[in-house]
């Protein structure tokens, strides 16, 4: 029987006279870049659907929120253009479910309190977005799981909590909201991703700054526990859940954009350092598709220049 050994490099040792082919493992803990995004922007939603990644809203070069809908196809590396949302919003979260893309919150005005409850669904079948029930919390810069078809946001600004602890969750199948167990410590700009059936929200801004706080979630007690922090508290980071460990790549730290990566993983409550991305990026777009770690534009420093970015980590 024949065993073959895909995307590995083979080297020979030899054993008396007889060569033997040994598999080398592939080499991954790599960085790399994929087509600019067409209009480069910070504080995008994005979601994955249908094997391709929609990259909605957030603010452009100029300064303007922008009702964009830009959509990246991985497999052929190139971009096209979706149906733009009602509404300019920037730093609105995205999910999908049943194939369904959902983008929730963010702001509309910019500004302190500008923020919106406003819940949008964008379904393939008709392309066009239409509305479904409001979020409980006006909320900005909140991450986002989903877990058994349940959209679960978590943290963010709100109007009479800069830096919420709120949680809620949303079952599109009933059109419904509930509100869960808070975070035990308030934050926006977390990251968020799912860890074997463990919601883990590391990192974001607390009131008095960038944190590393690192909490786990578990859905079906409905409570969150405290895990080891991030050595590099921070904030705006791009990052997600990939097998068993949290990548947090980038973000806002000491008044400065990152280009260091780390990584949680569940079983051992533990953070490591991986490959650093190519550009320091801070308020970047997120998703995970095919075990690859997709980040998208953001900015270089806090008020900085708006990228175009389209960084891609291989763990």
């Amino acid at each position: 029987m024949k065993v073959k050994f895909p995307l590995v490099l083979v080297s020979l040792l030899l054993i008396g006279t007889t060569p033997v082919a040994v598999a080398q493992a592939p080499t991954h803990n790599t960085w790399s870049s994929g087509a600019p995004i067409p209009t480069a922007v910070s504080y995008p939603a994005v979601a994955v659907m249908n094997s391709e990644i929609y990259v909605i809203g957030g603010t452009n070069a100029d300064g303007a929120i922008v009702a964009d809908t830009q959509i990246y196809n991985p497999a052929t590396n190139s971009w096209s253009t979706g149906v733009s949302l009602p509404t300019p919003v920037e730093g609105a979260s995205g999910a999908v479910v049943k194939g369904v893309l959902y983008v929730m919150g963010g702001s509309t005005t910019g500004g302190v309190y500008h923020y919106s409850d406003a819940v949008w669904a964008l379904s393939p079948a008709t392309n066009t977005w239409f509305r479904r029930a409001a979020m409980p919390t006006a909320l900005h810069d909140a991450g986002v799981a989903v877990v058994g078809n349940i959209i679960y946001v978590i943290g963010g600004n709100s109007g009479s909590n800069l830096r919420a602890a709120t949680v809620e969750s949303y079952d599109p199948a009933t059109d419904a909201w509930t509100e869960e167990a808070p975070l035990l410590v308030g934050k926006s700009e977390p990251t968020v991703g799912l860890v074997g059936a463990t919601i883990v929200a590391a990192d974001g801004l607390t009131e008095t700054g960038d944190t590393g706080d690192t909490e786990g979630y578990d859905v079906s007690t409905n409570t969150w526990t405290t895990l080891t922090p991030d050595p590099t508290g921070r904030s705006g980071a791009c990052g997600g859940g990939i097998g068993p460990r949290l990548y947090v790549a980038g973000g806002f730290y000491e008044d400065s954009g990152l280009q260091l990566t780390e990584s949680f993983t569940a079983s051992t409550n533990a953070w490591n350092r991986n490959a650093p991305m190519p550009q320091a990026a801070l308020f970047q777009g997120s998703a995970v598709y095919k075990g690859n770690l997709y980040c998208f534009g953001g900015r270089n420093a806090f008020g900085g220049t708006v990228l175009n970015n389209v960084q891609i980590y291989q763990p």
